[in-house]
């Protein structure tokens, strides 16, 4: 079996956790790289061995030695690349948030073909806990699904040293807020421990600004939220609960759980010690019993190394990518309904 030539759009922050795993998967071979700053396209040469080095995204779709494309730049500023790079026949894994609109995202899936496309919002889906806790709910113990929340709060430090990025919370280069950095992630999760099942079909939610304390600590010209609550009601009853923020003027929190009839799970997405998973289980004679689902040491290098190599096994195997673009687009359908109702202050139906 060969290997996968792979080629990097971005070589920023992200893009470099890109280049440190691809170069280090035995199916990867990183034939070429783009970006339009001369000293990170010279860091990927001299960090990573990449020697084919290109300043526009557009000459590296064009170039027969890359098979396969990460797209590794604000979604705003690829708007149009997952489209030409599946024209060109390039398999693609795109960045999170996957695209800036439903509408968009159709437009990739209607371009694919036969190519792999995936999302890494898929980052936290590779965790083993996340598959430990995905195989209770199959197990069918927790009985029917009423509950699947999540909400977690980053308080407001000191001002940082430095400006943070400037399309972090930018409604044009990114998309959005909190909801595209990390809804996504949240709502990924969610949905692979449940099976991707839940079909959400009204959605009522909130979204707000980096508070006046705050407004220096994020860069200027900011626009989209740093903190969004939505309630979603499913077919057959499931409700999802969401809310997260960042530059909180609170003290940190954060929890995932999912509540059934029979049973419960509670989740720690991002623990770095002790169990990850509790399966509280109800039983008539004691009541309810706490289980540790997982409760080994997490390797979370996989967060940043597992979008790519399941990319690149997804590419040589035929195996479908974790989340591929029509999980993608449940996510954001998802998401395009949480901003809707947020701008109208009403509850909005889904299309899902």
């Amino acid at each position: 079996m060969g290997r996968v030539r792979l080629g990097i759009i971005g070589c920023g922050v992200i893009g470099t956790h890109h280049l440190q795993a691809a170069t280090a998967c035995p199916d990867i071979e990183v034939v070429a790289v783009a970006d339009r700053i001369a000293a990170r396209r010279e860091a990927a040469r001299q960090n990573f061995g990449v020697q084919c080095l290109h300043s526009e995204g557009l000459d590296l779709l064009a170039d027969p030695a890359v098979e396969a494309v990460v797209l590794a730049v604000p979604a705003g500023d690829r708007i149009e690349l997952p489209e030409v790079a599946l024209r060109a026949g390039k398999h693609v894994l795109i960045e999170k948030p996957t695209a800036v609109s439903c509408q968009r995202l159709r437009a990739y899936l209607a371009a694919q073909g036969p190519r792999v496309a995936a999302s890494c919002s898929s980052r936290y889906a590779t965790l083993s806990s996340t598959q430990a806790a995905a195989a209770v709910v199959a197990s069918g113990a927790l009985g029917r699904l009423r509950t699947v929340y999540c909400r977690n709060f980053s308080p407001a430090g000191p001002p940082p040293a430095t400006s943070p990025p400037d399309w972090r919370l930018s409604r044009e280069r990114n998309g959005g807020g909190i909801l595209c950095n990390w809804g996504c992630y949240d709502l990924d999760y969610l949905m692979t421990i449940t099976g991707w099942s839940l079909r959400p079909r009204r959605c009522l939610a909130a979204a707000w600004p980096v508070g006046e304390p705050f407004r220096d600590h994020v860069a200027p010209g900011s626009d989209a939220e740093s903190h969004y609550t939505g309630l979603l009601l499913c077919d057959g009853g499931t409700v999802i609960s969401l809310e997260r923020g960042e530059y909180m003027p609170t003290t940190g929190q954060s929890a995932w759980a999912i509540i059934g009839e029979r049973g419960s799970l509670r989740l720690a997405m991002t623990a770095q010690g002790g169990p990850a998973v509790w399966h509280d289980e109800g039983t008539s004679d004691q009541g309810v019993v706490s289980h540790p689902v997982w409760d080994q040491t997490e390797d979370y290098a996989v967060v940043h190394s597992g979008p790519v190599t399941d990319f690149a096994h997804a590419i040589l195997t035929g195996a479908p990518p974790r989340t591929d673009l029509r999980r993608a687009l449940l996510v954001q359908t998802i998401t395009d309904a949480v901003y809707r109702s947020a701008s109208t202050g009403t509850a909005v139906e889904i299309d899902a």
